[in-house]
């Protein structure tokens, strides 16, 4: 459970610029959840989960958890960590740690959406008798993300057993519903290759397939089609007109902006958590699924749902 605070799950982040200060944070607590009997697992890219078995005694019975398949999406990060923690509780676990990363990759390409998810799971696991670590290397971590760190953890985590609270923390549901930047991908500096008003979703559906470069897997086409659709009628269902669908696409990638004046989801959780009754919120829970990467953004113009297939970053 949490310290100093009545909650069940125990979000911490850590901040290290050497592998020295990372194990002296990891090893502490991973070795804290071996002596408790609790599951504990480490989710870190291959050379620092390597450099944390090392560290720890050749018996020791931690799990390590593949960061390729476990954070391709943070909408299906959030589901198997879910499945994973409730087959925990439901044999007789009274407590679980993990220690883990996001794997550098993704900050580099999508942070925005993981951005959400740092936030996200403090509502998402909080049914779960769970405390969590997640490393930042400062050294490469770019400072607008450190920020973001900041405001989604509501413990940091030092050397030798520190556990603090964090003044900079912001409450999942405040965090969510503000602002978030949308920088523009490469290829939307360019022209787009079909620019709608107001289509209908088979309209949209048929100018994605029209426009899909032939070298992106029809699977990926297929999946964005999809998404389209369901975000294009969530527009024209429950935003405000106009709605407007603008597509580019190049070699192995393609990219789909769908714009209406409307305020967009209520629900701060729409697209990471399963929609329940959320007006709207079927289609963004959809599309987090099955997009490379989906980007929310509200200004003064209204709400925009950004949708990508293949890698245009």
């Amino acid at each position: 459970m949490s310290v100093g605070q009545d909650r069940g799950y125990d979000h911490a982040a850590v901040h290290y610029d050497r592998d020295e200060e990372l194990l002296a944070v990891a090893v502490p607590f991973l070795e804290g959840g071996l002596a408790a009997g609790e599951p504990t697992l480490v989710s870190m890219e291959p050379e620092r989960a390597e450099l944390l078995r090392g560290a720890l005694p050749p018996s020791a019975r931690v799990e390590y958890l593949s960061t390729r398949d476990l954070y391709a999406r943070p909408a299906a990060a959030i589901k198997s960590y879910r499945e994973l923690m409730a087959r925990f509780v439901a044999g007789g676990a009274a407590g679980i740690r993990i220690f883990g990363e996001i794997p550098p990759a993704a900050i580099d390409t999508s942070w925005d959406w993981w951005a959400r998810y740092e936030s996200a799971v403090n509502h998402a696991y909080d049914e779960f008798p769970l405390r969590s670590m997640c490393a930042y290397d400062t050294r490469t971590t770019p400072r607008h993300v450190l920020d973001d760190v900041a405001r989604t953890h509501p413990f940091v985590a030092t050397p030798g057993g520190g556990h603090h609270p964090n003044t900079g923390y912001i409450d999942p549901l405040s965090f969510l519903a503000g602002p978030r930047p949308m920088t523009p991908l490469p290829i939307e500096r360019t022209p787009p290759l079909a620019d709608l008003a107001d289509p209908r979703p088979a309209d949209a559906r048929r100018a994605v397939m029209a426009i899909a470069p032939i070298d992106l897997p029809a699977a990926e086409v297929d999946d964005l089609v999809l998404a389209v659709s369901e975000i294009v009628d969530n527009a024209l269902r429950h935003g405000r007109p106009p709605v407007r669908v603008r597509i580019w696409a190049d070699v192995g990638q393609m990219v789909v902006s769908v714009h209406d004046t409307g305020e967009g989801p209520a629900d701060p959780f729409a697209g990471l958590l399963p929609a329940a009754h959320s007006i709207g919120g079927r289609g963004l829970w959809i599309a987090h699924q099955i997009c490379s990467q989906v980007t929310l953004h509200r200004d003064e113009t209204g709400f925009t749902a950004r949708l990508t297939a293949g890698r245009p970053w």
